[in-house]
């Protein structure tokens, strides 16, 4: 059985202050669960206080990007050394709002996943489509262009600790969601894809996360899939109430 993942990318909201005082309601609603993970992704500037706070807790907290060198002359990158250095357990790499505002290439996708893995740092990999893509026929054309690249030469040694997210764009934010049905075929593809890159023991074992306008109303049908295995929350997450409803969605 793939534990389920329940994340939260707070995205640019959240001062320090704000996150505490989210953590200080919300860690008490899920202080006894633990049949899922739960991770936070706040931003930089809160990514400290954060894991301070959940020090202790089953709650973890990631970076929700980093540059792959240790150091260097990059004015306003973050580190892998940076981050581990602070107690960070995760980091999101490739979401599609850096691709697409931060022009994230392929290749520092591929450099960025590497340099995580080999640092101890849990990449969740995100992956998705545009809409012109969904609607022209071009979603699993998309998706394997983006694995294809991000795990270019990654031994199968090193996938192990690999979580997948599939986001597609034009769910993110916008209120559509994909159906569990649809969302859950895709899912089964990107499994496929890791077998045939890795092989059927890795494929199995890693965790594919479903994103996109996913609220406590829905989040019981997605996680209800096969191959869903998580979630990763965008809107929904900033309220500790309903985070927190959503932690609690068993099936």
């Amino acid at each position: 059985m793939r534990k389920k993942i329940i994340a939260a990318n707070w995205k640019m909201y959240k001062t320090p202050m704000e996150s505490l005082e989210f953590l200080n309601a919300f860690l008490p609603k899920v202080h006894d669960h633990e049949k899922a993970e739960i991770v936070i992704f706040p931003t930089a500037t809160s990514l400290s206080t954060v894991i301070d706070r959940v020090r202790g807790t089953h709650v973890r907290a990631g970076a929700q990007t980093m540059h792959w060198l240790n150091e260097g002359p990059y004015t306003g990158q973050t580190s892998p050394t940076m981050l581990t250095s602070i107690g960070a357990t995760h980091v999101l790499l490739g979401h599609s709002e850096r691709r697409l505002y931060a022009n994230e290439s392929y290749e520092q996708v591929s450099l960025k996943l590497k340099a995580a893995i080999a640092h101890a740092l849990t990449p969740v990999l995100c992956l998705g489509e545009m809409l012109a893509d969904r609607q022209g026929g071009f979603t699993k054309d998309t998706l394997m262009a983006q694995m294809g690249a991000a795990l270019s030469n990654l031994p199968a040694s090193s996938a192990g600790t690999l979580v997948v997210a599939y986001e597609p764009v034009w769910a993110i934010g916008t209120g559509s969601t994909a159906s569990p049905e649809v969302a859950n075929e895709v899912h089964a593809i990107i499994r496929s894809e890791l077998a045939r890159v890795f092989n059927y023991e890795i494929a199995e074992n890693t965790r594919i996360l479903y994103g996109g306008s996913v609220k406590p109303e829905n989040s019981a049908s997605l996680l209800s899939q096969s191959d869903i295995d998580g979630l990763l929350i965008g809107g929904a997450s900033l309220d500790p109430k309903s985070l927190a409803k959503i932690v609690h969605t068993h099936i």
